[in-house]
């Protein structure tokens, strides 16, 4: 076979197996097809996974990055590439990469919750605990079926909006009005 037909056979081939548990054959196809055809996206797409999946992470940005520099791949094969690079960078402590490639694919790709708790994870590792804590709130807000966690939903996207909310600043007070309230109407304890 030659072409584009003996381009996707060989493509499918190493794909099936990849999904049939046989990693180090696929990624040995995988690499040859790379090199014959090295602008072809989804085969640098198809190649990066096969890598991370076999735990080569350092060997899987290269081809991560090709994809997605390339033209080709569907809209979903696209969301996977920007997760699996970001995951990637965040694996391999490349953090701020982590970041900047997780938020492209967040901004590309808005409802992706995988995305966003991807992110929110890299965020907590470049010092963002807040915005990571933020986020991870929100997904949780938007995702679970959990009955506990759906009847405690408005206090969740509240808080996820802002962790430092207090009930004083729901009566809107800064410290200096604090000897003006009368504390026992408010239902909070003085403090000593």
């Amino acid at each position: 076979m030659t072409g584009s037909a003996g381009r996707d056979a060989s493509l499918a081939r190493a794909v099936r197996l990849r999904e049939h548990g046989l990693r180090e054959e696929a990624r040995e196809q995988l690499v040859e097809l790379s090199a014959r055809f090295p602008d072809d996206a989804e085969i640098a797409y198809q190649t990066a996974w096969v890598h991370d999946a076999l735990g080569l992470e350092a060997d899987a940005v290269p081809y991560y990055v090709r994809a997605l520099a390339g033209s080709g791949l569907s809209a979903d094969d696209r969301r996977g590439a920007l997760l699996g690079l970001g995951s990637t960078y965040r694996t391999l402590g490349r953090y701020p990469e982590a970041v900047t490639t997780l938020s492209g694919g967040v901004t590309e790709f808005p409802e992706d919750n995988a995305l966003q708790t991807f992110l929110a994870m890299a965020l907590y590792n470049v010092g963002r605990a807040h915005d990571g804590m933020r986020l991870l709130l929100t997904v949780l807000a938007k995702t679970s079926g959990d009955a506990d966690l759906i009847a405690y939903r408005p206090a969740i996207e509240h808080y996820a909006k802002d962790l430092d909310a207090t009930e004083l600043d729901a009566i809107d007070l800064d410290a200096t009005d604090l000897d003006a309230i009368d504390l026992d109407a408010t239902g909070l304890d003085a403090v000593e």
